[in-house]
């Protein structure tokens, strides 16, 4: 709950400041999303101070503070202090449910906020110490949270299944239109109204109280604070239970005012009412509101919104293309603007940009003296660079006539400058064409197009892409590979010492693994050298995909020699093993004959003796 309560000794944030509403509201702030970006000279805050219970206060930097009594002292603090208290009790209930530090977050905010607005929200992230990651709209964030985990939704290839999404806050409501496919969502259309929302109908409610109390009861409720608030919950209340309902509802509230206790009464014929004074003061067509039915009401008024915002579309679309900026933009200042020598008008480019947070700014500015056919300022420039390179040419033959190895090495390092510096020109020229032909006359063209610019800014960006790639991956394939190296040496060195470790591998396939390990040490020697020699701006010598594939065939070739087991080697086994201690009955009596068991024993020692394929230890 957006809400915050000060009190004499702490503060109380969302649902505990909720329930401060009534016993301290002098002191409870909600709703202050409405002045996020506003001044305090604003009409819009001027018009809703008199329906606030708390106290609005100028900053001095103009904006819109709220004034309360905290720590038993007067403060004044911004809506963004304000915003970033909320976000830092958010910030706290959420390490405290998944047990580790949060910094970054993605905040929502309305799709009709000004550029004021959501700088506004930014720096409230910031005072609370988050990183906002991005700010996105409500209607995208509710359209997101919808198919995200949809399992239902057409394949990529059919066609998308729309939804309207109907999003009605507490001081606005917002209509989206949005197509779905599996793993993609694409936003159709938007419509809003930034001041009509909940608080509307509840005002519509107390409004209506108000004059009933007025005559019944001789009652001034606008006068007393608390009890106004106390009639705002209360048509809160009543407010949900008539959407479900369509009988009589009582409004009961005991001791509301000089303890004199009120009742009244709400039908649907009074929300209907309600109802069309909200639709006619929205539109200012009361010619035009014929509603039948309070869910009419809503479907009348997101159909007709709907057909207003798309033209309001086309005009700010229209507006910032011609560059017309209104005051919720912001005014920008191009400074050193002269005439031209003609005593013409300069003309001037401005670059503008809207980032991911839906934030504009004003990217660049230059002058345009004079306009030359395209054909003069190719010529111009192929002579200006015909200059440059005879000059370049002229200076690299005077160093080699004085210095012959070192004017080679020189001469190579200016090579590689050049291939990187012409690399580098031709990509950010291109870059810089495309983005003038989008702002320019790439707004309205059909897809193939673009995806063809796109082809050729990949053509050009693809290599330097794969080039980075290949420079930050290959220290650590090289780093690999010589640690292999380094394994399979030793082990070839324990061989040649006799350790009793490796004493049973085969002679022929150390010495295999040794050459092994040799060819693929002079292999990685010689690459990295001339690597180490080769400019950035071109190909490399050796790829990261190679590195790995010759550790794998040294892996393959000489790991089943060095990891090869001993043979196994079976322990004598102990002749008459029962037999007492003492002499045998042999030593004792030569001539006596053996027992029938040791003659069988000795006729299976004659029978195992025979088979000659058999091993004996």
């Amino acid at each position: 709950i957006a809400c915050v309560s000060f009190g004499p000794r702490n503060r109380s944030i969302g649902a505990a400041a909720k329930s401060q509403v009534v016993t301290n509201c002098k002191n409870t702030v909600q709703g202050f999303k409405r002045f996020h970006g506003r001044a305090f000279s604003d009409p819009f805050v001027q018009n809703l101070k008199s329906s606030l219970v708390y106290d609005l206060s100028q900053m001095p930097s103009g904006m819109t503070g709220i004034k309360v009594m905290y720590l038993e002292e007067e403060k004044v603090f911004s809506i963004e202090q304000i915003t970033a208290m909320l976000l830092s009790k958010l910030k706290e209930t959420a390490e405290s449910a998944l047990k580790k530090p949060v910094a970054d977050c993605v905040i929502s905010v309305p799709c009709f906020y000004t550029d004021a607005e959501r700088r506004s929200v930014i720096d409230a992230a910031q005072i609370a110490g988050l990183n906002c990651l991005r700010l996105m709209n409500e209607t995208t964030a509710v359209a997101l949270a919808y198919g995200i985990y949809k399992q239902d939704l057409p394949a990529p290839e059919e066609k998308p299944r729309t939804v309207v999404f109907v999003d009605i806050g507490h001081s606005g409501y917002q209509v989206s239109v949005c197509a779905f496919n599996k793993g993609k969502l694409k936003i159709l259309a938007t419509a809003f109204d930034p001041e009509m929302g909940g608080k509307d109908f509840d005002e519509r409610l107390v409004r209506h109280f108000c004059e009933e109390f007025a005559v019944k009861y001789k009652l001034d409720v606008k006068s007393k604070p608390r009890a106004l608030v106390r009639l705002y919950q209360e048509c809160e209340k009543l407010k949900k239970l008539m959407s479900a309902n369509s009988s009589d509802l009582p409004l009961n509230i005991e001791c509301f005012m000089n303890d004199i206790d009120v009742s009244g009464k709400l039908n649907s014929n009074i929300i209907y009412f309600l109802a069309i004074t909200l639709q006619c003061s929205s539109e200012k067509k009361s010619q035009n509101c014929e509603i039948k039915s309070y869910s009419h009401y809503l479907f009348y008024s997101v159909v007709e919104t709907s057909f207003h915002m798309n033209v309001l579309f086309v005009t700010i679309y229209s507006v910032c293309k011609n560059l017309h900026l209104n005051s919720h933009a912001g005014q920008y200042i191009i400074q050193k603007v002269v005439p031209q020598a003609s005593g013409e008008s300069s003309k001037v480019k401005v670059k503008v940009r809207v980032n991911i947070h839906g934030i504009f700014s004003v990217s660049s500015a230059s002058l345009v003296e004079v306009q030359k056919s395209e054909e003069e300022e190719e010529s111009m420039d192929t002579e200006q660079s015909t200059e440059k390179e005879n000059e370049s040419k002229m200076q690299v033959d005077q160093d080699e006539q004085k210095t012959p190895g070192a004017g080679e090495q020189e001469n190579g390092e200016k090579k590689a400058g050049t291939e990187e510096m012409e690399d580098r020109d031709a990509l950010s020229l291109k870059l810089e064409d495309t983005e003038v032909w989008l702002y320019e006359d790439g707004e309205d063209q059909p897809k193939q197009v673009y995806i063809d610019k796109l082809m050729e800014l990949k053509r050009l960006g693809q290599p330097i892409q794969e080039r980075y790639t290949e420079f930050e991956e290959r220290p650590k394939a090289f780093d690999d590979l010589g640690r292999l190296l380094q394994q399979y040496m030793k082990i070839v060195e324990a061989y040649k010492t006799k350790e009793e470790q490796y004493e049973h591998l085969d002679e022929a396939e150390v010495q295999k693994v040794d050459r092994m390990v040799n060819d693929v040490m002079i292999w990685m020697n010689s690459k990295m050298n001339q690597q180490s020699k080769q400019s950035l701006a071109v190909e490399p010598v050796v790829k990261t995909m190679e590195i790995q594939a010759k550790a794998q065939e040294l892996f393959s070739t000489c790991n089943p020699v060095v990891t090869k087991p001993k043979p196994k080697v079976d322990l004598p086994k102990e002749e008459n093993p029962s037999e007492p201690n003492g002499p045998v009955n042999t030593q004792e009596n030569p001539e006596a004959q053996p027992s029938g068991t040791e003659q069988a024993a000795a006729n299976s020692a004659d029978a195992t003796e025979a088979k000659p394929d058999m091993d004996l230890d």
